[in-house]
């Protein structure tokens, strides 16, 4: 099996949190990864070597700078009230709802979603910031999100 249910996932709360409920749904359509499919897809796409983003290396491509097109602010939208993904991530993206998305938090914590499921909930994933990268299936674009509020748009290798 490559997924936990959301019950077995250690940071389940963030999708149950009262202020910001996720529906069932959409619940449904959040898949934690198993450590070992997490590892798997990590070593594949974000670095075959480092186990989070403090120790990546200079060759992991998140670390080059040409890598990254632009840095906007995500904390501002995310302390608002609206649900709305900060101004010119959806632009930059411009990814069909259906698009399958990784949430890297580090390498033994992925989450698989729809592109739409994420654009909806998007404030839950960043209950933790520490340095979450977002990808697509099958896409160059990415995000790279820090716990000052930047989120960086930019391409993989």
């Amino acid at each position: 099996m490559s997924y936990l249910t959301l019950d077995e996932y250690q940071r389940k709360w963030i999708f149950s949190h009262h202020s910001m409920p996720v529906s069932e749904q959409d619940l449904e359509s959040i898949k934690p990864m198993t450590p070992a499919r997490a590892s798997q897809l990590w070593k594949e796409n974000i670095s075959a070597h480092s186990p989070d983003v403090d120790r990546l290396s200079a060759s992991d491509w998140p670390m080059k700078d040409a890598n990254w097109k632009e840095t906007l602010d995500w904390m501002i939208a995310w302390e608002s009230d609206e649900q709305c993904l900060p101004v010119g991530i959806d632009e930059f993206l411009n990814w069909q709802d259906d698009v399958t998305v990784y949430f890297c938090y580090e390498k033994y914590n992925v989450i698989e979603t729809k592109w739409s499921v994420f654009k909806r909930n998007w404030k839950n994933f960043l209950f933790y910031d520490d340095g979450p990268i977002l990808i697509g299936r099958r896409r160059k674009e990415a995000l790279w999100f820090d716990s000052k509020g930047n989120v960086k748009l930019g391409y993989r290798d």
